[in-house]
């Protein structure tokens, strides 16, 4: 993620990356439904400068997951799903975000999937709080062959610190069924965190964190869980631009097994002018 002064929260070392991923591949196991992919992002508690709007493109397809309809949700291998999401800085406190989610499936073509929208606050670095926080409120549509439940509601505190090269991020998020399967049995557990290392001052890399635990107040058996992994690099490609790269692997049989994801994003608007160095 950029941060509202346009430079780039940046992320973990590398070497062991490689045997990770090796490891994790051999020991996940195949998925038995899908999980919600269209939007696969560790948030930070910076926001969209004030003026500026960023456009953002997620593309990500699951190489290894489901390969046939179940329980009426069609199958995510091969699908390619195309997330645009337009997010427009009000002020220094708050933003709001906009999501049209698309996809391509193999047998029907380029689909349309539904639309969120997410308004977002975050605390004032005027108040000089030792860590970044922020609350986002996500509410939206998705169609019944890609969830389960069509209208959810989603709130997601955010907190991140960067320390040195070091950057870490959580997103204890819950979600709520408003129409649907799920509707009317309470708020999903569905975290989200990030650690990263700053490689060079362009490259960084680390790992994302993504989960579903079921309901908060019946916890599903670590079977019917969701979790996964990401190794990811965060590129540098300028204070407009955001680039976000991963390779997911699931850990449960509730999980697609390999995942493949891509965030590009650019900054429109006025940028923030540099403080003259002494």
């Amino acid at each position: 993620m950029l941060r509202e002064d346009g430079r780039e929260a940046r992320m973990t070392p590398t070497r062991w990356l490689g045997p990770v991923i090796a490891v994790m591949l051999g020991l996940a196991p195949a998925p038995a439904w899908a999980q919600g992919n269209f939007e696969i992002q560790v948030y930070g508690s910076e926001l969209t400068a004030p003026g500026q709007t960023m456009v953002e493109l997620h593309s990500n397809t699951a190489v290894k997951g489901t390969t046939r309809t179940e329980d009426g949700i069609l199958r995510t291998q091969g699908a390619f799903h195309e997330t645009l999401e337009i997010t427009h800085g009000f002020t220094s406190w708050f933003e709001t975000g906009f999501y049209l989610f698309t996809s391509i499936q193999p047998e029907s073509g380029w689909e349309w999937v539904g639309d969120h929208i997410r308004p977002r606050v975050r605390v004032p670095e005027s108040w000089h709080w030792p860590v970044g926080v922020s609350l986002s409120m996500e509410f939206g549509y998705q169609q019944r062959d890609f969830s389960t439940d069509t209208w959810t509601w989603e709130i997601r505190p955010i907190v991140d610190q960067k320390i040195g090269r070091w950057y870490w991020a959580f997103n204890p998020a819950v979600e709520k069924s408003l129409k649907g399967d799920n509707a009317g049995k309470g708020f999903s557990f569905t975290p989200a965190a990030k650690v990263s290392y700053d490689v060079t001052s362009r490259i960084a890399a680390g790992l994302e964190y993504y989960g579903d635990l079921g309901k908060i107040s019946h916890i599903d058996p670590p079977s019917e869980q969701q979790h996964m992994i990401f190794p990811v690099l965060d590129i540098d490609l300028g204070p407009r631009w955001e680039l976000n790269v991963g390779v997911g692997v699931g850990l449960t049989p509730a999980t697609d097994r390999l995942i493949v994801k891509m965030i590009l994003g650019y900054r429109f608007g006025p940028m923030a002018t540099p403080e003259p160095t002494r």
